[in-house]
């Protein structure tokens, strides 16, 4: 059916900062199509998100069903005005313990999903002259302070350059397609328990940053959905913790990274 209400797509959403970002979206009027793995997680989120809002199980890893999310989406609104590639999987592994699936997993889920959603929907958004996609990285793809997340950084350090690259080539074709990269901080989510490894007991985080909730994650993004900018930290705390990195690596790295606080149970996202 056509709506003239916006549209929004969200990848991830059966749980954390995409069950959030959909319910927050359903709340404020959107047109809501919700996708993951989870199906009975991601129809109760649904169910919460709106009347009308779409439960589309998905498996964003495979491009058949992310194309499939896409033809669901438009066939059920009639367009789509916001995609939100929120899929994603942590793992605790340092770097010299990674095996080839290890890094393989973490490309996949990461960074071949966000892939596959950025094919699939900029084409339309192209042919509208208007859309905006995001992508949801990680504070983790720029500073390392959690050296035990190690492949998931680097994949989403590899997410934040596909993002840059593709925003660089629409700004001078499309420059009515937005294209935005949200990296969260600490947020407390079940992130760490659905790591790939043996999930420690305890992260310990800067006391400087806290920790976000899922919604406060989801009102950072829902305000970039109006007001689009090419990045967002979603915590204020974490701009002054990335500038002080870039200023001197050697130096913030030789200190451990940002003064640690308390140990916490909540997990980086």
């Amino acid at each position: 059916m056509q709506m003239k209400r916006k549209v929004a797509v969200v990848t991830g959403a059966s749980g954390g900062i995409g069950a959030a970002l959909a319910r927050e979206l359903g709340a404020r009027g959107y047109g809501v199509v919700l996708a993951a793995r989870r199906q009975a997680e991601l129809e109760q989120v649904a169910r919460e998100s709106g009347d009308d809002a779409l439960a589309v199980p998905t498996d964003a890893t495979r491009r058949a069903d992310v194309d499939a999310l896409r033809d669901k989406a438009l066939a059920h609104f009639g367009r789509v005005d916001v995609w939100v590639n929120n899929a994603g999987r942590g793992i605790t592994r340092p770097v010299l313990e990674l095996t080839d699936e290890d890094l393989d997993e973490m490309i996949s889920v990461n960074v071949r999903s966000a892939l596959y959603g950025m094919q699939a929907i900029v084409p339309h958004f192209i042919e509208r002259g208007a859309g905006h996609l995001i992508n949801v990285s990680s504070f983790l793809g720029r500073v390392p302070i959690a050296t035990h997340r190690s492949a998931y950084n680097a994949a989403k350090a590899a997410l934040n350059a596909l993002t840059a690259n593709l925003r660089v080539d629409l700004a001078r074709t499309s420059p009515g397609v937005h294209v935005s990269l949200v990296m969260p901080g600490l947020v407390a989510t079940e992130f760490a328990r659905n790591a790939v490894g043996t999930p420690i007991p305890s992260h310990p985080t800067s006391a400087a940053m806290g920790v976000q909730t899922p919604e406060e994650v989801a009102a950072a993004v829902v305000a970039l959905i109006e007001h689009p900018k090419a990045e967002i930290f979603t915590n204020p705390a974490s701009v002054d913790i990335a500038r002080r990195y870039y200023e001197d690596i050697a130096a913030f790295e030789a200190a451990g990274g940002p003064p640690r606080g308390r140990k916490t149970q909540q997990n980086a996202s």
